[in-house]
């Protein structure tokens, strides 16, 4: 029979414990303060910057996140890991100062246009790189982006070839620094349209089927899901987002050469940000952008144009995937789950929850409380109407 004392314990202990919804509550505040956090920082960064070398470096370091988040599309929801990605990259840069070139178009209608043109082009090699999976997945990715750069470096009459090619500015009145800025806020506008979507991805009935891919391609596909499509959507969106942020960088930067546009490295390091801040969460993507970009930008400034950083990038994606294979933001969440409030193993609720439970079955609390204290009153009864051992003999 329960006593007093844990009667009045039962609430305290239920307070104690972390129930799901303060869980979803917490997680949801802490992803607010997070964006604001970040949108307080963008705001003031340009002003902020001590001079136009640092500005310069924080619009890098958005281009990483703009072109993680991205990959991020198709790698976090579907678990495809692309090394390829540089080709749609590339692909937006040149389809963007071609446009711009060779037909006169302002630069941010060619640089829309150039999207779409990488949207249509995505369809068919969508189709047939996504007829395998895994390792073979990665190896065609890694073929397509070659090919490009064999191509765009071959074909001078049309891209440049390797003397690469020079994209008009956008705002050729405005002075350097004041370029980076204005570009710094673009670069930040695409990567917010990134997260929203992405957000709002993460929420769907569409996203649900892209992370059942991602856990069991088989058993999603057995239960009706129409896993050929999913992916293919999931890979359009990826790629030409990944465009978008080439056309962006190519009207920022102004010089393009095709080594740099298509780079195994490049696709590289877009799955190393990924990862390292977590490709399951919103944020993981901008988290190992910044971590990334900080760090090669220190590496190149300490050790020229050696090829030093190659051998840090190398070791960071090392010590990733052994001690944080989730990212960074999945164990730092971890960590404070296993400091924070624990869960108990089995659900105590207050009276307030279980009114509160009662009310939205229908139940009113007068019936559940005449039911209870009727069965109180029938087990007393019963032990008051069964015959002790004595009475028996």
């Amino acid at each position: 029979m329960p006593n007093a004392s844990s009667t009045l314990a039962a609430p305290e202990r239920a307070a104690t414990a972390a129930t799901p919804t303060d869980r979803s509550r917490r997680r949801k505040i802490a992803t607010v303060v997070a964006l604001i956090v970040a949108a307080v920082v963008v705001g003031i960064f340009p002003a902020a910057a001590p001079n136009a070398y640092i500005l310069s470096a924080g619009v890098v370091i958005l281009s990483y996140a703009c072109t993680a988040t991205s990959w991020n599309f198709m790698g976090g929801f579907t678990g495809y890991i692309s090394l390829g990605h540089a080709a749609w990259f590339g692909l937006g840069a040149y389809g963007t100062g071609i446009l711009v070139r060779d037909l006169g178009l302002p630069s941010f209608v060619a640089w829309a246009l150039a999207g779409v043109v990488v949207a249509i082009i995505t369809v068919p090699i969508g189709i047939a790189a996504l007829r395998v999976r895994g390792a073979s997945f990665v190896i065609v990715s890694i073929a397509f982006v070659l090919i490009l750069l064999l191509v765009f470096q071959g074909w001078g009459s049309f891209t440049g070839g390797s003397n690469g090619l020079v994209v008009p500015r956008p705002f050729p009145d405005l002075m350097r620094p004041v370029h980076h800025q204005v570009f710094f806020y673009l670069f930040a506008a695409l990567l917010a349209a990134m997260l929203v979507l992405w957000w709002a991805i993460n929420r769907s009935r569409f996203g649900i089927g892209l992370k059942a891919i991602r856990e069991d391609e088989d058993k999603a596909e057995a239960l009706g899901i129409p896993t050929r499509n999913y992916k293919l959507v999931a890979y359009i969106i990826s790629a030409t987002f990944t465009g978008l942020a080439g056309g962006m960088y190519a009207l920022w930067f102004g010089d393009l050469d095709p080594i740099f546009q298509f780079s195994i490295l490049l696709g590289s390091y877009m799955v190393l940000m990924a990862l390292l801040g977590g490709i399951r969460h919103l944020l993981g993507p901008l988290v190992g952008a910044i971590i990334v970009g900080i760090g090669l930008e220190v590496f190149k400034l300490q050790f020229g144009d050696t090829q030093f950083h190659l051998v840090a990038t190398g070791l960071l994606l090392a010590l990733v995937v052994l001690f944080m294979p989730d990212g960074i933001i999945p164990a730092l969440q971890a960590g404070i789950k296993r400091f924070g409030p624990q869960s108990s193993s089995i659900r105590e609720m207050t009276a307030g929850e279980l009114a509160e439970r009662n009310r939205a079955a229908g139940v009113s609390g007068a019936s559940v409380f005449a039911g209870r204290k009727a069965e109180r009153e029938g087990v007393e009864n019963e032990d008051a109407t069964t015959p002790t051992e004595e009475e028996k003999r």
